[in-house]
């Protein structure tokens, strides 16, 4: 049976395109800087979103620590949402492993950082204080239903926190989302930021991999924080070549990921019982109400023995995402399932 995995975007394999170069890359011992498919890749993405340099990482994860670590010292503080990945996805490394302490302020509904409360949030110069030194956001904001930020909210964000002498950091892992989702460039969402990461293993189907992008010197910094980290690849071109693939094919067709998540959602939310949220991206969440017979495991359990990987989220929600493996008859496929689990056949 073939299995629809709704699970996550990180659940992509690489098109035969990316095995072809994968397996044909040039490659070099890239701590040394001396990986020509590295090296190209790096250069496309800081071209790409309008930024000096790049740096090539395993995951984004270790890319949004690698940055943290390049922004702030021990003892800084960084202000971030409540539901941002950094803060409640990522083990909390800034704090073990960087000795960076997060502040953080709510996020509200469309995913966004009140700038009230980011002003409100930033330290003086009382020594008794940490002292702040960035701003990090989310784009997509993963956890408030995919949510784009815009260009205007994201570059009012960077005047405030430049004009404080803070810097801003974009967890960009589906920026591209947020950019095919705004219909703009991807460089105008990050213009006023100090730096940027963004993932080629999600949407983009690379098999491993993301990017910081920002000025030389801060990548330089966040070169170092990589080896640190245990980043430091050696012959990484056969990665990288696959990212170079994801970067020239993957992105427009974003498109079709977000049509197929809005039509499973309005298939889903047509049902009695199921409650769906709003639909920015390639990510929508979804309940099942309190009358509904089954509970999320249940739900979710009778789901998989008919080949349908979604794993609950709570005691009866879920979230849903899309990507290029997910097509048109998986959609439907989909709905007629949770129609037959539901007992509305």
């Amino acid at each position: 049976m073939h299995v629809i995995d709704l699970r996550s975007d990180t659940v992509t394999h690489p098109t035969p395109e990316m095995r072809e170069a994968m397996a044909h890359a040039v490659v070099g011992d890239d701590v040394y800087g001396e990986d020509p498919t590295v090296n190209r890749l790096e250069e496309m993405a800081a071209t790409r979103l309008g930024k000096e340099a790049a740096l090539f990482v395993v995951s984004g994860t270790m890319g949004n620590l690698a940055s943290l670590l390049a922004h702030c010292g021990r003892g800084d503080e960084v202000i971030m949402g409540d539901r941002s990945h950094t803060f409640l996805h990522e083990q909390g490394g800034l704090a073990a492993l960087g000795s960076i302490m997060p502040f953080v302020v709510p996020n509200q509904h469309d995913g966004t950082l009140l700038l009230g409360d980011i002003e409100n949030a930033i330290r003086g110069a009382d020594i008794h204080e940490p002292r702040t030194r960035l701003v990090s956001l989310e784009n997509t904001q993963n956890a408030c239903n995919g949510s784009p930020l815009t260009p205007a909210y994201v570059a009012s964000v960077a005047d405030l926190a430049h004009r404080y002498g803070l810097r801003v950091h974009v967890d960009g892992a589906r920026i591209f989302n947020a950019a095919v989702a705004l219909g703009t460039d991807v460089k105008a969402l990050v213009a006023g930021v100090d730096s940027v990461t963004f993932c080629l293993s999600k949407g983009l189907a690379a098999p491993v991999g993301s990017m910081i992008c920002g000025s030389g010197s801060f990548i330089g910094l966040a070169r170092r924080a990589r080896k640190v980290l245990g980043g430091g690849m050696r012959q990484a071109g056969i990665l990288a070549a696959a990212g170079i693939v994801a970067l020239e094919t993957m992105v427009d067709r974003l498109a079709d990921d977000h049509t197929r998540a809005s039509n499973l959602a309005r298939g889903l939310a047509a049902l009695p019982g199921v409650s769906v949220g709003p639909v920015y991206t390639n990510i929508f969440y979804f309940s099942l109400d309190a009358a509904c017979p089954l509970d999320g495991a249940a739900f979710a359990d009778a789901l998989r023995e008919r080949g349908i990987l979604l794993p609950n989220r709570g005691p009866r929600s879920f979230r849903v995402v899309t990507h290029c493996w997910i097509d048109d008859e998986d959609v439907e496929r989909t709905l007629a399932a949770a129609v037959d689990v539901l007992g509305l056949a």
